[in-house]
This record gives structure tokens, C-alpha cells and sequence, in this order.
């Protein structure tokens, strides 16, 4: 855990736990000159080799370095924590003579008032329930376990913090606390059903047919729902760096799949700020024990495509099942927790987290590398007086990072240390979208488009700022040869920022787009982006792969489906100002680009009633002497029903290439569908060939 201390220069001021944050202003007008510290605090668990805590250590009995650097450590404080104690009847609340506390959440955790002993040899666990990735059956579980540990195991040295995410922020429902009634009252206020389990559904050949494959919450499609829990889930560790202890978050969820869609970015973010605060994640799958039908219980429905019968969709489903809880491991491997995985009994896990913390020490020192490079400082801890002791702490941090206000040589060479950094910087909302179209027997054309919300960049205008300068910068790596970089990006917007254009900003997103040529493999894209008046970076870090089409001999084979509500002129797309010359080159490569016009990719598949819905995908008949009619339609479906179906295309003319590419494409008035919630499927019939090819993708129609 780190801070940034302002000190005045021959008048150094020294806190125990170092909770000032700020710039100390000089009464007078005489000039002053200030540095500023960093404080590192480390807690350290000292055992001897045969398990027992180490008692009565100082400061000097202690070495530490940092990347080699020899360090003094200005302050060594002992949490004493005794051995677990039976917990009494006479300790845990009655259920009759419970007193009901209504919870008023708050959006931080209390700081620890300094020279303060409030949490001195106290245990600190925090309760987390991502409401947003429990179902309430689910969440029925995570809060009577909460409440079982609370009445029976709570030790008299533990105290209990209750946080919640519904969707929205996170909640602060109860700060530090060993009152037991209290906190049990907080649990039984809490609503069962908030939140209402918006978690991504897979779209394989697990996935049911026609319209139960996707049941997303409206949620889902405001940007990236995993993003928002990793993004919840660091602000709630961010919450807990603000005390110098140990801090366990338990964390309950009914797994987190994070597939190649989601931001990879967000995830190593959530873990760096969680090392960084002292926070260990401790997941607990709120599903328990999990004996699934090889193809689904009777709450989904069947699959209804051939790898019901080839073992495809339930080795799928396996696959699918061991990813939701992948992430949960690795959030705590990560950060020094545990996850409990496939076990009934929802309180081992409390329990795991709470005997982990045992007598430690906290030692803090002021690093003599004061660069805010944002790369990592890594920590070596020895005990002089006893080599054979075990010493338990975190390795090491990420330093901070300052990218703002620097001048134009110093901003390009920050951004490309940004890309380089392996502690990703998300403080803005990036959400992507790679499609995949064929070119030849050999490459694929593939078209990014990057959305960033415009609500962000507004904040430039409120600055007093006339325009902003929207910097981006990216690489795409491949699995081959240990991943090599095989191309990159660097491109710059600028945005005018009057009055109604930054109104604008606030409801409407910015949209940038590029494209690359690549072969079929796996690849890897990290892409950065930076608003250089207010110095606010996102990125975003995602694996994807373009299938070799070539092989395809069971199915039609398709490109990438695009659903878009836009089509800009060349001329007035911002994000091609600067490459106008390139138009011509850019029209006769990218499909999305016809008679000077160009279709953009919706990312969040979100639409409006007053709008037209464009679908776009090519079919090749790679192997056919000549190109063969082929019959396509879209439909929407609600549940089971369906809603709306376009009338069937009778497709007969395709490009005379190699891989005789056949386009489709639809323009659909949506005015024909009530608000909600759709599945749109695009078929694809080839009658002379007797192949056919699928597509579905949840939609949000919105009035």
C-alpha cells in the first residue's frame, strides 16, 4: 500500500499510519519549499520453523530493499492476534430479540483517525456481495452464510465491514463493526433479488435455440458487464487502502466469466490495486457443489444444433462452467486469498479468510525512489536475527502514475510507457468491437471500432477547454513465435468542445475506428487512449482469434455479422480526418465501406425505435465452380416467441474472387418492435449445397 505524504522541507512532519493527503499552504507570503514522500506500508507475518508467531521484533531487527535499494523503515507496529477462542452462547445474538438497524449506505470506508488504536490487533474482513453477478437463489445462500459465520464463528477480535454492488456504485452498508446485532440486522435488510443477476451468457454450441440462449439484464449492454463488476470490485479495495491492517475481502459470486470480449485490462488493474492496497480477495461461488446434465437441467433450453449429438455442446458447457470460476481463482491467487470452489458449506470460506490473518507486523518506510513511472518496486524482507524465521508479505507494488500536464515530447513518450506498463490504467471506459471479413484464400480484412462514453471527455469543456486532443495508441501481438508484435497503431482525434457539442458529449459516446489485415491465429490487442486536456487514460486488453475459413466443410462459412444504426460519409468521419488520402485505398479493402459511405459497428448493440437497424455479413463459397444462390432472413425473438421476421433475400450475385464472397446485407425499420430486450438471428440457407450457417446476438431496443 502506498501514499503520497507532503512534507515541508526542515520541517518533516510523521504520522503512524500517514492518512494526509494534500499540499500544505504557507500562511504567510514568504516562499516555501515542499518535496513530497511516499510512504510504503508492508505487513509482514514472521513465524518461526515450527509455525509460532514471532513476538517482540523492532525496526532493527528487520532488513528491507526495494529493487535492490536498502531502505529505512521509520516506524514497526505489532498486531497481536491471540489463538481462535470458542465462541459462547452468551455471544451470539437471539433471533426473537433482534433490533432492526436500518442501514444508511455510504460510498467510503472510515479512514483510521491518526494516533488512533481502533483497529490495533483487530481482525478486519469484508463482507463484498456482487448482487449484479448472483441470481436469488444465490444471493439467498451468500447472506445466510454471512449471517451463520456472524452468530456462531465471529471471533471477539473480528470486525465485519458489509459492502454491496447492485449495478450502480458500490455501497458501504456498514463500516468496521463488532457488534454482532448490527451487523446481522444489515443482512436482514438487505433485498434479496437486487441487482437481478445480469451475467453474460456464453454464445457456443452450449447456448439454447432460438431466443433461451441470452438472457442479459438492460445492464448488460452499458459497455461490458464484467468490466463494471472487476471495475466495483477495485473500487471496493481501493476503499480498504485507506487502513494500514490487513484487510481479507470476502468476495460472493456466482462465478465471473471473462471471456475474450471483456477488458483483460480491467482485471490486472483490479488485482494491482488490491496488492497495492493490502487487500486479499477471498471469491466464494455462492452455486456450491454444481452436478450439471450433460446438456442443461430443465432451466435451459435445448440446444438444438449437431453438438447435441457430437459432444460438442457439453463439453462446452464444461468448458463454460470452469471459466465463471477461472476468474475468481485468479483474483485470489493473485492477491494472496483463496476461493472456494464447488463446497456447500458457503462459511469455510469466511472461515478460511479469517484463520489466515494471525499475529503480523506493519512496517513502514519512505521509498528513496520517488518517480511516479508506474512500474513495479520490487520488495525484499529479511529477518538479520533469526535466517530460518518465515516471512510472509507482498513481493512488491506497482508505483504510482502521473500522466497529465506534461509538454508534447513528454506526453509521447508517457503514452508509449503507458502501453508498455504491466499495471493497466483504466480511468477511462473503453469497449471494443473486431469483426473479421476474408479477403483471400490467405488474409482477412479486420475492422476495429473503439467506443469510448462522451460523458468523460466532458469534462475537458468544463475545464473552460475549447477542444480536446484524444491520443491512441495500440499493438496487436501473436501467439506465434512467443508473441511477437506484428502491427501497431498511432492516431490522434481532435474534438471541438462548443457548448452544444459538449452537451452532446454527455449523452452520446465518441466513436474511432481503424483496421488491420491479418492471417488466421490468436492474437492479442492492447489499445490505449488518452484525453490530453484532462491527461485520462483507458485501455483496453482482450484476446480474439480469425478462424481459418478454409477448413470450414460442415457449415457455410461467414464473416463476422454487423449490426450498426450508422452510416457516416467518409468526408465528415473524425476519426479518418487526418487520412484522406487513404479513402480510396481504405474502399476498396474494407467492406463496411461502400459509394464513399461507411457502416459503423455498433459495440453495445443498443438501438432505438426511430431508427434503422443495418446487418451486414459475407458468405463464402470457397471451392464452388460458380457462385451459388444463397436464401438469408433475420429474426427477433423474445424467450421463445418469435417477434418479427424480415422477408427471405434471394442473394445471386456475389465478387468474382478466389473465395467468391457473396454480401448480405439488411436495412431494418425498428420502429416495427416494443422496447425491450431481443435475440437477433441471421440465417443463412445455401439449397444447392446443403449448408446453412447461424448467428445470434442479444439486442436492446430502446423507444
Amino acid at each position: 500500500m502506498m501514499r503520497s505524504i507532503p512534507t515541508l522541507l526542515l520541517a518533516t512532519a510523521f504520522a503512524a499510519h500517514a492518512q494526509q493527503v494534500g499540499q500544505n499552504a504557507s500562511p504567510s507570503a514568504a516562499p516555501t519549499m515542499s518535496v513530497t514522500s511516499q510512504l510504503v506500508i508492508e505487513t509482514v507475518s514472521v513465524k518461526d520453523k515450527n509455525g509460532n508467531p514471532i513476538a517482540g521484533l523492532t525496526a532493527k531487527d528487520f532488513t528491507l530493499t526495494e529493487n535492490g535499494v536498502p531502505q529505512t523503515i521509520h516506524f514497526c507496529e505489532h498486531q497481536e492476534l491471540p489463538v481462535e477462542t470458542p465462541v459462547s452462547p452468551a455471544m451470539q445474538p437471539a433471533a426473537a430479540n433482534l433490533k432492526i438497524y436500518y442501514h444508511l449506505s455510504s460510498t467510503q470506508i472510515a479512514p483510521e483517525p491518526p494516533g488512533s488504536t481502533l483497529y490495533k490487533n483487530r481482525r478486519l474482513l469484508a463482507f463484498y456481495f456482487d448482487m449484479t453477478a448472483l441470481p436469488p437463489s444465490d444471493q439467498v445462500r451468500a447472506l445466510e452464510a454471512a449471517q451463520n459465520f456472524i452468530r456462531r464463528q465471529m471471533q471477539p477480535d473480528d470486525l465485519v465491514a458489509i459492502l454491496r454492488y447492485a449495478g450502480g456504485g458500490v455501497d458501504v452498508l456498514q463500516d468496521f463493526s463488532a457488534d454482532r446485532t448490527r451487523l446481522l440486522s444489515i443482512l436482514q435488510t438487505m433485498i434479496v433479488g437486487e441487482g437481478q443477476a445480469f451475467a453474460e451468457e456464453a454464445d457456443d454450441a452450449s447456448s439454447s435455440d432460438i431466443g433461451a440462449a441470452f438472457g442479459q439484464d438492460d445492464s448488460e449492454f452499458n459497455i461490458f458487464n464484467t468490466d463494471r463488476q472487476l471495475a466495483a470490485l477495485q473500487t471496493a479495495a481501493k476503499m480498504l487502502g485507506r487502513l494500514s491492517e490487513k484487510k481479507s475481502l470476502v468476495y460472493f459470486a456466482s462465478g465471473l466469466r471473462l471471456n475474450g470480449l471483456d477488458n483483460q485490462a480491467q482485471l490486472h488493474a483490479t488485482i494491482n490495486d488490491a496488492i497495492r492496497s493490502g487487500v486479499s480477495f477471498w471469491p466464494i461461488d455462492a452455486r456450491g457443489l454444481v452436478a450439471e446434465a450433460p446438456l442443461g437441467d430443465a432451466t435451459k433450453g435445448s440446444q438444438g444444433n449437431a453438438g447435441m449429438y457430437s459432444g460438442t455442446a457439453a463439453l462446452a458447457m464444461t468448458v463454460n462452467f470452469q471459466q465463471s470460476q477461472d476468474t475468481l481463482f485468479t483474483l485470489a491467487s493473485d492477491t494472496g486469498g483463496k476461493a472456494l470452489l464447488d463446497y456447500n458449506d458457503l462459511t469455510k470460506g469466511i472461515r478460511q479468510a479469517e484463520q489466515s490473518v494471525s499475529s503480523y507486523y506493519i512496517l513502514g518506510y519512505y521509498t528513496t525512489d520517488t518517480n511516479q513511472d508506474g512500474k513495479f518496486r520490487r520488495i525484499r524482507i529479511s529477518l538479520a536475527s533469526d535466517p530460518s524465521a518465515s516471512l510472509d508479505y507482498r513481493q512488491g507494488y506497482f508505483a504510482g502514475k502521473v500522466f497529465a500536464k506534461f509538454n508534447a515530447a513528454d506526453k509521447e513518450r508517457q503514452l508509449e510507457d503507458a502501453l508498455m506498463l504491466s499495471d493497466p490504467i483504466t480511468e477511462l471506459t473503453i469497449a471494443m468491437e473486431i469483426d473479421y471479413f476474408q479477403l483471400n484464400r490467405a488474409e482477412y480484412f479486420v475492422p476495429i471500432v473503439v467506443k469510448i462514453p462522451g460523458r468523460e471527455l466532458a469534462l475537458a469543456r468544463k475545464r473552460g477547454a475549447e477542444h480536446t486532443l484524444i491520443d491512441f495508441i495500440g499493438e496487436i501481438k501473436d501467439d506465434f513465435g512467443g508473441m511477437m508484435t506484428v502491427t501497431n497503431l498511432r492516431d490522434k482525434v481532435d474534438i471541438r468542445l462548443t457548448d452544444s457539442t459538449a452537451e452532446d458529449l454527455a449523452k452520446r459516446p465518441i466513436e474511432y475506428d481503424t483496421g488491420f489485415t491479418l492471417l488466421p491465429g490468436n492474437y492479442t490487442i492492447k489499445f490505449l487512449a488518452r484525453d490530453d486536456e484532462t491527461g485520462r487514460i483507458g485501455t483496453y486488453q482482450a484476446s480474439f482469434v480469425i478462424p481459418n475459413l478454409n477448413k470450414e466443410a460442415q457449415r457455410l462459412p461467414l464473416s463476422s455479422v454487423v449490426l450498426s444504426n450508422q452510416r457516416v460519409n467518409l468526408k465528415n468521419a473524425i476519426y479518418n480526418a487526418e487520412k484522406s488520402k487513404d479513402r480510396l485505398a481504405e474502399e476498396s479493402v474494407n467492406p463496411l465501406v461502400h459509394d464513399g459511405a461507411k457502416l459503423i459497428p455498433s459495440v453495445t448493440r443498443v438501438f432505438r425505435q426511430d431508427q434503422n437497424l443495418y446487418v451486414y455479413v459475407q458468405a463464402y463459397e470457397q471451392g464452388a465452380p460458380q457462385t451459388q444462390p444463397l436464401v438469408a432472413y433475420v429474426a427477433f425473438y423474445r424467450g421463445p416467441a418469435k417477434v418479427f421476421e424480415t422477408r427471405p433475400i434471394l442473394i445471386t450475385e456475389g465478387w468474382d474472387n478466389r473465395v467468391k464472397t457473396m454480401p448480405l446485407a439488411f436495412d431494418i425499420p425498428l420502429n416495427k418492435l416494443p422496447p425491450g430486450a431481443y435475440d437477433c438471428q441471421v440465417t443463412v440457407l445455401d439449397p444447392s449445397g446443403n449448408k446453412a450457417a447461424f448467428w445470434q446476438a442479444p439486442v436492446m431496443v430502446l423507444r
